[in-house]
């Protein structure tokens, strides 16, 4: 099997609140939902991340526009008034995400 990335077969947006982080991957077609359904899991997306997330990782299906909502707790550094971060904390974790490399 191959190796590909996220990036390969959907796209992304993610947005903060406080400390919580919500990450969307919408796949182009639907042999990408099923990859994404398969391969990006909780457990995966929680590993990806590693440290930067100290909650949960909780995701949310929905196939009638072929996408996935993964909502990460504890994942900004205490969110923007706390976090010495330089990024734009939750603005840019699709990006990250998207660089994960699932089998195709």
């Amino acid at each position: 099997m191959a190796k590909i990335r996220v990036a390969d077969i959907a796209h992304g947006r993610s947005g903060d609140k406080g400390d919580t982080c919500n990450v969307g991957l919408v796949a182009y077609d639907d042999r990408g939902f099923e990859l994404l359904k398969r391969h990006v899991t909780e457990e995966r997306v929680k590993d990806h991340f590693g440290s930067l997330v100290k909650g949960t990782v909780s995701r949310y299906e929905m196939p009638n526009i072929k996408s996935f909502n993964f909502v990460l707790t504890r994942a900004l550094d205490g969110g923007g008034t706390m976090s010495l971060r330089s990024d734009h904390l939750g603005k840019v974790m699709y990006a990250w995400l998207l660089r994960m490399e699932i089998e195709e």
